[in-house]
């Protein structure tokens, strides 16, 4: 036998303990009461009527159903049953920008670092739901497999930086091509995308990708970071000192948030667009709002050897006591 909670069972000695000891300390008082109130062969004839082993009885009854009902309380299991499970999720691809754009500090620390942060905080808070990364810039791979091995994600998520996809540029076309590619050779059902990027595009073509995911069943919500009025992009040069970015022309680059993309994006494969803050990044809301009403499919399905309950073989007894102790009368049978 197998008790899940012992504390229970330590509390309920405990109580036990108690009770006796005060039955016996009330004993104890309520003779010496009596014998003060009259003498012995008067409290005789008084309690001529009463049966002692009857209360004793009562007690014990009283003691045993408060045991019973803290080993019921503690979880009994013994002997065992198999139990099939179903694992049940969604699908979840984040497309995370990693172009020289997601440097920018508009929102803090920068707009890469703080998309791993909430990335890793929305991750942690989830259970049975598969996740993956594609990682685009010039063009983009998919840097973890759809997965249910949270740590591992994470790790690949930690990994992320402007330097992850080698190829300069932004093209949030080969990012949705590549999740598309994805999708199909898994063959799941439940085929959503998280693109998180500025919305600045380089190469053309999103809407016709779009159209392409919408017509696989992905849909695909969007996080816009940054701001529209647009940032510098901070660099390390060769000799370690933080510079701006420029152009071939010598200029610095200021990157702005397309809001206007995104939003096309998301309304062509039903999905839903999102502005991040510094108060919100989106990725509660969304999840709260469309994610979770998502139906869930099944993952996996297993057979688990479980412990049986038998709670009932201490319960139904204290219900039985609980139930015959008011008609045990203290006084004696005629």
């Amino acid at each position: 036998m197998n008790f899940v909670y012992n504390i229970f069972i330590l509390i309920g000695i405990g109580v036990v303990l108690g009770l006796v000891s005060f039955y016996i300390i009330a004993s104890v008082f309520k003779n010496r009461a009596m014998e003060n109130f009259a003498d012995k062969k008067l409290l005789s004839e008084i309690a001529a009527g009463l049966d002692i082993r009857k209360r004793r009885l009562k007690m014990a009854l009283i003691t045993i159903l408060v045991l019973l009902c803290f080993l019921s309380l503690a979880r009994p299991q013994w002997g065992f049953g198999w139990k099939k499970i179903e694992h049940r999720g969604i699908d979840v691809i984040f497309a995370i920008d990693t172009s020289k754009s997601m440097l920018a500090e508009d929102i803090k620390p920068s707009r890469l670092e703080r998309t791993k942060l909430e990335v890793e905080y929305f991750i942690r808070n989830l259970i049975g739901d598969r996740v993956g990364i594609t990682a685009f810039a010039g063009n983009s791979f998919m840097l973890c497999p759809i997965t249910v091995d949270y740590n591992g994600f994470l790790i690949n998520l930690q990994a992320l930086d402007t330097d992850t996809v080698p190829k300069e540029g932004t093209s949030i076309t080969s990012a949705i091509n590549e999740c598309i590619d994805t999708y199909e050779r898994g063959g799941r059902k439940t085929k959503s995308v998280i693109l998180i990027t500025d919305g600045e595009d380089h190469e053309g073509k999103v809407i016709e990708a779009a159209k392409k995911a919408k017509d696989k069943g992905i849909k695909i919500f969007c996080i816009g970071i940054g701001s529209e009025t647009g940032s510098t992009i901070p660099i390390v040069d060769k000799d370690g000192n933080i510079t701006q970015l420029r152009n071939i022309s010598g200029n610095i680059v200021r990157t702005k948030l397309d809001e206007r993309l995104l939003k096309k994006i998301a309304f062509v494969t039903g999905g839903t667009y999102l502005r991040a803050t510094e108060a919100d990044f989106g990725l509660g809301r969304l999840y709260k709002d469309r994610l979770v009403k998502i139906k869930k499919e099944v993952m996996e399905t297993k057979m688990e050897k479980r412990q049986k309950e038998r709670f009932q073989f201490f319960l139904i007894p204290a219900l039985i006591i609980l139930f015959l102790e008011p008609f045990i009368s203290e006084r004696k049978s005629v």
